[in-house]
């Protein structure tokens, strides 16, 4: 796959394609409906499959003080589009100036000079253009194809997002059709983990969505690795100590090396419990034992 930052001036075979419009955050199953949908088009038309999507999310542009919400930030979608066989991903620089051209201007530069689809697909709820004016017709309207999917009952990115918020991994599987992945980098911390004979691997969670906090069982990938390793995990704040922001410690279990400055990709199995504030030390020592005891177990 193909990935274009701009849609001027580009090759020949980006051109003339099934293009699907839209945020595919999350890549779920109701965006997988949608390409197949398209695959069918363009295989019938003799052609490829594009998407067509906007970085940063123009949620966070437009609505910059809602909380973390991104189900895939940008390297993981682009991955499971690639998987999902799309052709090319035209993944467009969201600004304000962007924001607020209007909705004929995005049709005529941006599909009809841009990208010359064959055929454009969106969902039903699709709006575009300075308030949110352009809806199908708009693109309609400028002698392009386009066909328009009703939505995928109960299976949507807020749904994603809600389940996950909530804890409820199996459901929030079970709509993406894939088993949900954080990644991050891995920070240096204050080293109490060590102390409390749990290291761990920390990470922010950026602009990742904040699933329900607590503790996780959870599988691993250490960057240049190919095994998956098991691990206790936990997200948020530990009341215990009370850090200004919510992160991610993973203790990797049966494993004790530095991996500071390596990329971690993280897949959350089963919730264990929410965060809890001990009485003492003595008692989260025995707590996260169990912990670790209950991860091992589930993951085997």
């Amino acid at each position: 796959m193909r990935i274009f930052r701009t849609y001027e001036a580009l090759p020949a075979d980006a051109l003339n394609a099934v293009v699907i419009i839209g945020n595919f955050d999350g890549v779920h199953r109701g965006h997988l409906a949608l390409l197949e949908i398209a695959r069918d088009i363009a295989t019938a038309k003799g052609t490829t499959v594009s998407v067509l999507t906007f970085e940063p999310h123009p949620r966070a542009l437009l609505r910059p003080d809602d909380p973390p919400f991104r189900l895939t930030p940008a390297p993981l979608k682009a991955e499971l589009l690639e998987k999902a066989g799309v052709d090319n991903l035209f993944a467009l620089d969201f600004n304000w100036d962007f924001a607020s051209q209007t909705a004929e201007t995005f049709v005529q530069k941006i599909l009809v000079e841009g990208l010359r689809p064959a055929h454009v697909i969106v969902g039903y709820n699709f709006r575009f253009g300075q308030m949110r004016k352009g809806d199908p017709e708009t693109i309609r309207a400028a002698g392009l194809e386009v066909t328009v999917i009703d939505e995928v009952v109960g299976v949507s990115s807020t749904s994603i997002r809600n389940a996950l918020r909530q804890g409820g991994l199996n459901e929030a599987h079970d709509l993406l059709g894939w088993q949900w992945e954080i990644r991050g980098t891995v920070i240096g911390g204050d080293k109490r983990g060590r102390d409390l004979g749990f290291p761990t691997a920390n990470f922010a969670l950026g602009d990742t969505l904040h699933p329900a906090y607590g503790v996780y069982a959870a599988r691993v990938q250490i960057e240049g690795e190919n095994e998956w390793r098991k691990a206790a995990v936990n997200i948020g704040i530990r009341p215990m100590f009370e850090i200004p922001e919510a992160q991610v410690e993973v203790h990797i279990l049966n494993f004790n090396r530095e991996i500071y400055g390596k990329t971690l990709k993280l897949r959350p199995i089963a919730f264990l419990r929410g965060e809890a504030k001990f009485a003492n030390v003595e008692e989260l020592i025995a707590q996260m034992k169990r912990d670790c005891e209950q991860a091992e177990t589930l993951l085997s």
